[in-house]
């Protein structure tokens, strides 16, 4: 319910700045397979998605084993004002609607590392392409993120926080959030909200390293068929999601240990100890000094 009204919410504010006071200033380029509107500066960029989109089709089509068969509507921003009226966040680089074939995307913020337009192009496609063979109620939001960052090689729609890893982080503090918290919604808090991308990309991750790509296509085509993704899990894998989400934890558990957080912190935690060292061997300076100024009193006594 919450989703729905979050998609009703975002389709209600594209449509203000779709058919605002800026409205003359938006333009429309289209072919048979793809819709573009963008605003005035764009004419470029706009140009570019008609030009990569049938190649990112035909990537994601080989990576699902779907035919695209609906026409997606992309529509470009030039400002992260105008888009975070859209997306309602800072973090968010841009937006898929499933219900109205639609792409939102800030273009203020491609090109900035690791975002392209191809490549955010072909997530926000792969999230219309499961909505389209996956009911929504069989398609949890773990999943469905999980797979559109696998097709990407990992890219989310997401600025995530450097090379800091959440994930790594959430394991040794033993604060993962299990499949049934990720399946309705994502949390709203940035950090909880960048575990959860991060543990949607390391699940589908590790069905592919475990069950081979097969493994991730196979509960994919159950899932069309109208399966829930338990069964779809079930008869792909063999296991029962509760099985498979206790061997990616453990598998987390096994890559993660305090030796390794130390090995990929070493600079900041050399620079903490130095800036210990220096606040101690400057009170370590005040103590002599002040020892030194009471034995000379004492010897003028």
């Amino acid at each position: 319910m919450l989703r729905r009204l979050l998609f009703a919410s975002i389709a209600f504010c594209l449509t203000a700045i779709l058919h605002g006071t800026s409205y003359a200033e938006r333009h429309i380029l289209e072919d048979e397979r793809v819709i573009v509107s963008f605003d005035a500066p764009l004419q470029n960029a706009a140009a570019e998605v008609l030009k990569v989109y049938p190649a990112v089709r035909t990537e994601l089509s080989r990576d699902l084993g779907w035919r695209t068969e609906f026409r997606p509507h992309v529509v470009l921003i030039k400002d992260s004002a105008s888009f975070r009226r859209v997306a309602n966040s800072d973090l968010f680089i841009a937006h898929a609607i499933p219900r109205e074939d639609l792409i939102v995307i800030d273009y203020s913020r491609m090109n900035v590392h690791p975002f392209t337009l191809e490549t955010t192009l072909k997530h926000e496609l792969c999230h219309l392409e499961l909505h389209h063979h996956i009911a929504a109620k069989n398609l949890p939001r773990w999943f469905d993120e999980g797979i559109c960052q696998w097709v990407t090689g990992g890219l989310a729609e997401i600025m995530t926080a450097g090379n800091r890893s959440t994930l790594r982080d959430a394991a040794l503090s033993h604060r993962l959030i299990s499949f049934e918290g990720l399946a309705e919604r994502f949390p709203a808090d940035g950090r909880d909200l960048l575990l959860a991308y991060e543990e949607s990309k390391s699940i589908v991750e590790y069905i592919k390293k475990e069950f081979g790509v097969s493994g991730v296509r196979g509960i994919l085509e159950y899932m069309s068929k109208g399966e829930d993704l338990e069964n779809a899990v079930r008869k792909s894998l063999l296991i029962s999601p509760d099985e498979l989400e206790k061997r990616w934890r453990s598998s987390i558990g096994e890559r993660t240990s305090w030796v390794s957080y130390i090995a990929d912190n070493i600079y900041e935690i050399l620079f903490l100890f130095a800036a210990l060292i220096t606040v101690y061997g400057f009170f370590l300076v005040l103590k002599r000094k002040r020892e030194y100024k009471d034995e000379e009193e004492e010897g003028d006594e």
